[in-house]
């Protein structure tokens, strides 16, 4: 009953929320293409062959995207004669499938959570296996899998203490998609915990670890692009303020700029790479850092990092590790406000003390293990965090020992992905073995 009444409130509202991708491509332009695809309008290629084995993986965005790249890798070279599909719900997600996966894989936008735009292209595509990445909990999807006997598997799924309480608020339809897995792959304990009080059976919750241990631990290469050799031939110290947000209001950079106001006064060829998470915020936050007073290039203007430049803003798509190669210590955006922190994985394993914010929950267990093993500081707010960057720049052997700290976590944590393709293969029908 719920669900239908669900469904019903979803229909009433399609119109507006095709409206709202409108309003969103005021700042974002992506937003208004492909729009059939979110009404159920895919067009497969031609090389698409429904009696193919298809494996169909969902990631919300870049985050969830990423972290699915090492599974996504390991089944094209385990079952080479499957064809992957993977949607996204947002542009930068769809971005970064491009870059990451190119024509390995088949992309789309995954449809509102409509049955009437669900079931139809599921029965188009015929998947063998529906993976979902860590917390996507769509009961008219999970329903239209259960009727089309698709097993669908939450890959490297996490539930935070904020979302298991927005979950119990409606307990029996959470109960109701939880038991609709095959299979729920949690990443620590606790996660498998709270998917459990919230009524998943206990049998089909497994803790495999998280998959981002395995992203992080990829092999880079420096870049040869000429912006970032000039970073590099400049020899200054840098600090990166990775995917900074705002939320009602509250601009992140205002507070990293602040912080590393303070931070100069005592290493004053400090360069601070600022990269905010969304791309409609680039423009914004260029006038920021000009407003605060600093020397400011964007990093889509020059080739070149001119000698008097304090602030570089990353308005760039795909080169976040680059930046991160480039860096000497990072704070990590969407913890100075409550936005649950973003991805800290990737400068541990690049070798680099990182700070972050007091808002935590999309990382927290990430994050506790970090600062347990001395690679992570957490500050309380701006000021925090320039005495913080102060003190580290004073101290380069501390910022040493904090960046082995991370890496070495890093490198002890790969059993998840090993554990996540041994559900697959009891999953996966036989023929595919």
């Amino acid at each position: 009953m719920i669900r239908l009444l669900y469904t019903l409130v979803l229909t009433l509202v399609l119109p507006v929320l095709v409206l709202r991708l409108f309003a969103r491509a005021r700042k974002a332009p992506a937003y208004r293409e492909r729009i059939g695809e979110r009404l159920g309008r895919q067009q497969w290629p031609a090389h698409f062959d429904k009696q193919r084995s298809t494996i169909w993986i969902h990631a919300v965005s870049v985050g969830e995207t990423v972290a699915a790249s090492p599974l996504v890798t390991a089944i094209l070279a385990q079952w080479p004669e499957s064809q992957i599909v993977f949607t996204t719900m947002t542009p930068t997600g769809s971005e970064r499938v491009k870059e990451l996966f190119g024509d390995s894989v088949l992309h789309c936008y995954l449809p509102y959570d409509s049955p009437l735009l669900l079931a139809p292209l599921l029965r188009r595509t015929n998947p063998d296996l529906f993976i979902v990445m860590e917390t996507e909990l769509w009961p008219n999807l999970l329903h239209c899998c259960q009727q089309q006997q698709i097993p669908v598997m939450l890959a490297n799924g996490r539930l935070s203490e904020k979302s298991a309480r927005g979950y119990q608020r409606i307990a029996g339809l959470s109960k109701t998609m939880l038991n609709q897995f095959a299979v729920i792959a949690a990443q620590a304990d606790s996660d498998a915990e709270r998917f459990i009080q919230l009524g998943a059976p206990a049998d089909k919750v497994q803790v495999t670890g998280s998959l981002k241990f395995n992203v992080a631990v990829i092999e880079r290469q420096l870049d040869s692009k000429p912006f970032f050799v000039s970073l590099r031939k400049a020899k200054r110290p840098v600090l990166i303020a990775a995917s900074t947000r705002e939320k009602e209001g509250d601009a992140e950079e205002a507070k990293v700029f602040a912080a590393f106001k303070v931070a100069l006064s005592e290493k004053p060829d400090l360069l601070l790479l600022i990269v905010p998470r969304h791309p409609e915020r680039f423009t914004e936050v260029a006038s920021m850092a000009n407003a605060a007073g600093f020397v400011t290039q964007r990093r889509s203007v020059s080739e070149q990092l001119e000698p008097d430049t304090q602030v570089v803003v990353g308005d760039s798509m795909g080169e976040m590790d680059d930046y991160y190669q480039s860096a000497s210590v990072a704070f990590v955006g969407g913890s100075l406000v409550d936005t649950g922190c973003q991805n800290v994985l990737e400068p541990a394993a690049l070798g680099l003390p990182i700070l972050v914010g007091p808002s935590q929950f999309n990382f927290a267990t990430i994050c506790q293990a970090l600062g347990d093993a001395g690679a992570l500081l957490t500050v309380p707010d701006s000021v925090a965090l320039g005495e913080s960057l102060k003190a580290l720049l004073e101290d380069p052997k501390r910022m040493a020992r904090m960046g082995a700290a991370g890496r070495k976590l890093v490198e002890a944590n790969q059993q998840a992905l090993p554990r996540h393709l041994e559900i697959l293969r009891n999953l996966l029908p036989a023929a595919q073995q």
